[in-house]
């Protein structure tokens, strides 16, 4: 029998028989979680090889625990426990199994242990060793098996899970500084979003009270506040709110605002002081790189006002001399998504760098009689003026050297 037999005749009915056809339990087929790097090829473009994962075990709808690879019945069954194995560390999973049908291989990335099983493991069985080894509390369960909202229609990708377990379980454990680092166009806002929302549904806020939590997304430009707020943001509805210069609303749960709108100023104390210090559960600050943490910022007197709230940075900035400050307040970075491993995913489109001598760079610039430097022509029965004080409009120009 060939794979697609193998898969049909044996993998499927032994995945039903331990229990993951049973909701909430599921495992999806043939599961693609890359789009394939993009091959510039003249004027056109083809893609790479997809990674597509024969079964994802999955423990809640969107929370996978396994990944199974298959092989036909006539292989031995660990011949797939390295591409297994491979396909787990890309999706952050801890389980990987390997199957011909008959026999199946488990590598557990917790102990490192690799053993031959049979059958598969429960659900529950898979959960309860990745629960003993994250030990986590039963209300920190609820909010990491808690579903995406996917009223907008967009599924996270591969990357975008990791990003938001991995921000998740830190500031449900009391972390009050992290960092997610994610290129350019991989999805910063949605994954904030699914963020906000796994926190906001399961009540979860500081105190531990029984609430929902007050959320602050913070950025520096009105463009990346006003856009995610009725984009992204729009199924948190009526509990939505903009802050603007003007008074301090505090009856609602997802506040949006500037640096600017809160920040002190020439004419008021800042409008931020008018919240208290542990008003916000959470703090998110969009494009961090940008001066927020910086250590002579202005800015930093809001992240710093609102100290007791977990406060979660993003950029798509790797760490560099001149945003040294900002990994020094948020610390290192709880996960990374760069632009290469986003090219190599074909999520992001390649670029080619061309480096290009202009003939002024190459030979300098000398400007031709009776024009200006920007190209204007003098007047007709004008004359070129000789000094500065003859004409401000028509100022000399200055043959730049052969290094401008």
């Amino acid at each position: 029998m060939n794979e697609a037999d193998t898969c049909r005749k044996y993998v499927v009915p032994k995945l039903v028989e331990a229990g993951w056809d049973n909701p909430p339990y599921s495992f999806t087929e043939q599961r693609t979680f890359t789009d394939g790097r993009i091959i510039p090829v003249g004027t056109k473009i083809r893609r790479g090889n997809q990674k597509r994962a024969d079964y994802l075990l999955r423990y809640r709808r969107d929370f996978p625990i396994a990944v199974v690879e298959a092989k036909a019945d006539y292989k031995s069954a660990s011949d797939g426990i390295q591409q297994a194995k491979d396909y787990a560390k890309t999706l952050g999973l801890k389980f990987a199994y390997s199957t011909n049908g008959n026999g199946i291989i488990e590598f557990d990335f917790m102990t490192g242990l690799e053993q031959c099983l049979s059958p598969f493991p429960s659900p529950d069985g898979l959960w309860s060793r990745l629960h003993a080894a994250k030990i986590l509390q039963e209300s920190e369960k609820q909010v990491v098996l808690a579903p995406y909202n996917l009223q907008a229609g967009k599924i996270p990708r591969y990357y975008q899970d990791l990003a938001i377990n991995r921000a998740l379980e830190p500031i449900i454990r009391g972390k009050r500084r992290v960092l997610l680092t994610m290129a350019t166009g991989t999805g910063k806002t949605a994954t904030a979003f699914q963020i906000c929302w796994k926190l906001w549904s399961t009540r979860w806020n500081v105190a531990g009270d029984f609430r929902r939590p007050k959320i602050l997304y913070l950025a520096d430009r009105n463009v990346l506040v006003d856009d995610p707020m009725t984009k992204d943001f729009a199924p948190f509805g009526d509990a939505l709110h903009r802050i603007s210069r003007g008074e301090a609303v505090k009856s609602r749960e997802m506040y949006f605002a500037t640096y600017q709108a809160i920040a002190e100023d020439e004419g008021r104390p800042g409008l931020y002081r008018e919240y208290p210090p542990d008003f916000f559960d959470l703090v998110v600050v969009d494009e961090c790189h940008r001066g927020s943490a910086r250590a002579d910022s202005t800015w930093r007197e809001i992240l710093q006002h609102f100290k007791p709230a977990a406060q979660l940075g993003m950029t798509a900035t790797p760490l560099r001399d001149d945003n040294r400050d900002t990994y020094l307040y948020f610390g290192n970075p709880v996960f990374t998504y760069s632009l290469r491993q986003g090219i190599e995913d074909g999520f992001l489109a390649p670029y080619r760098v061309h480096r290009v001598i202009t003939s002024a760079d190459a030979a300098g610039w000398r400007p031709k009689a009776n024009w200006t430097a920007t190209g204007e022509r003098f007047p007709t029965g004008i004359t070129r003026p000789k000094t500065l004080r003859e004409s401000s409009r028509f100022a000399p120009v200055r043959k730049p050297s052969h290094d401008t």
